[in-house]
């Protein structure tokens, strides 16, 4: 089964336009037969046209330590190149995931859109270093609103959850933040 294939049409066809100049639709649909047993995360390479697709099994991370890590990493587009992001990760050693602070503000994590509880509406980062296909899809559906968040505003919240399309919304209920900027 795929899961939010219209988000996932819509930000493809966002970015040939933006990045090749190519306005012509390539249906995802018919290019993906995502295997019937097991969670499988689908990587599309593509430039004017679609290069290949492959399906890689997915196993969720364990996270419990999350560091706040400045950077200017620009990641408006989705790419297979994410040595940026290893290198953040590895330079925080211990952490299980950090989350990316830019210009001042709260983005995302290296592997998922983030989203906090005020206790009484989940608001998610205006300016997300990623525009992820489940977090378009739950503010569409008004259970997300967009706000600037920023780190030394974290304590009028009391719960945080990561978002993409393998995990969905999942709330971390242990969890520890470290600001490392």
């Amino acid at each position: 089964m795929i899961y939010n294939l219209s988000y996932h049409q819509d930000r493809f066809d966002n970015s040939r336009r933006v990045l090749f100049g190519i306005d012509d639709v390539l249906e995802l649909s018919e290019y993906i037969d995502a295997p019937l047993v097991g969670l499988y995360r689908c990587r599309i390479l593509y430039d004017s046209e679609i290069k290949s697709v492959e399906y890689i099994p997915y196993t969720p991370k364990e996270i419990n330590s999350l560091y706040i890590v400045s950077s200017d990493v620009d990641y408006e587009f989705k790419y297979a190149n994410r040595d940026e992001f290893n290198r953040i990760l590895l330079a925080c050693g211990e952490a299980d995931e950090v989350i990316i602070e830019k210009d001042g503000y709260l983005t995302d994590t290296t592997i998922s859109n983030i989203a906090f509880y005020d206790g009484e509406v989940w608001v998610t980062p205006q300016n997300p270093l990623l525009k992820g296909t489940m977090r378009a899809k739950l503010i569409e559906e008004g259970f997300l609103s967009t706000k600037n968040i920023q780190k030394d505003n974290l304590s009028q919240y009391s719960h945080l959850a990561l978002i993409n399309a393998m995990i969905g919304f999942k709330i971390l209920n242990h969890f520890n933040i470290i600001d490392k900027t």
